[in-house]
C-alpha cells in the first residue's frame, strides 16, 4: 500500500487535481424505462436502476435481468467502462449510488439510470465515487421524502481526485485485491459462524436431553 502513496508523490509531485465529473464525462444520458413487468428469463440483458442499489458493487460484468428489446421503444445500451448512477432512491444518504459496468455483452439500461461515458480508468472513477466525500457531494442539497431524486446538473458538480491514468490503474488493482480479502474473511466468518450455531443447537439439544424419572 505505502507504494502507492510514492507513487502519488512522484507523478504528481504538485499534489493531484480534483475535476467535476462534468469536465471528466465525455457524455451523460439518461436510460429508458423498463418496467418490472417488461423482465424475462432469456433475452437481451438489462439493468434497472433498483438493482444498482441491492445487486451490484464497485463494478460488474454481467447482468441479472433480461428482457425482449422489440418491446422496449427507446433503446438505451451501456457498454464497458460506462459508469452508472441510480438517480432515484429512498434516502438523501444512498442517493445517486454508482457502479461500472465492464461487461462485454450489449446491455439495455432502463429508466432512472444516468450513463456517464468517459477516458479514464472506469474502477477508479467507481471506487472514488464510493468515498464518504463522494457520498456526501451526492446526498448534498437533497430534500428527504418518500421518494429521493439526483439531477443531471447535481452529479456533474460532484469533484473527485483525477491522477494520470498510471496512478488510476495501480489504486483500481489494489482496491480490488483488498476488496477479495474482505470478500474471503466474509465467507470464512460466516462458515465459522455457521459451525458455531450448529455446535450450540447440539450441545443445548443434548443438555436437555434427559433421562425421565
Amino acid at each position: 500500500m505505502e507504494n502507492i502513496f510514492y507513487m502519488i508523490e512522484r507523478l504528481c509531485p504538485n499534489g493531484v487535481k480534483y475535476k467535476k465529473l462534468g469536465e471528466i464525462a465525455t457524455e451523460f444520458y439518461r436510460g429508458s424505462g423498463i418496467k418490472r413487468d417488461e423482465l424475462i428469463e432469456n433475452g437481451t440483458p438489462c439493468i434497472r436502476y433498483g438493482e444498482i442499489y441491492t445487486t451490484y458493487g464497485i463494478h460488474f460484468n454481467k447482468c441479472i435481468s433480461h428482457t425482449d428489446e422489440n418491446n422496449i421503444r427507446s433503446k438505451k445500451y451501456i457498454q464497458y467502462g460506462d459508469v452508472l448512477f441510480a438517480v432515484t432512491g429512498e434516502s438523501v444518504e444512498d442517493i445517486a449510488k454508482s457502479t461500472a459496468y465492464l461487461g462485454k455483452e450489449k446491455c439495455l439500461v432502463g429508466g432512472d439510470i444516468l450513463v456517464m461515458k468517459h477516458n479514464q480508468n472506469p474502477k477508479y472513477l467507481s471506487y472514488a465515487l464510493s468515498t464518504t466525500n463522494a457520498g456526501m457531494q451526492k446526498s448534498k442539497g437533497k430534500i428527504k421524502s418518500k421518494v429521493v431524486h439526483a439531477s443531471l446538473e447535481s452529479i456533474k458538480q460532484i469533484k473527485i481526485p483525477v491522477p494520470p491514468l498510471e496512478v488510476q490503474d495501480e489504486i483500481a488493482n489494489i482496491l480490488d485485491e483488498y476488496s477479495e480479502k474482505v470478500t474471503a474473511l466474509q465467507h470464512e466468518l460466516e462458515k465459522e459462524i455457521e459451525l458455531r450455531k450448529k455446535q450450540y443447537e447440539y450441545y443445548r439439544d443434548k443438555i436437555f436431553d434427559m433421562k425421565r424419572r
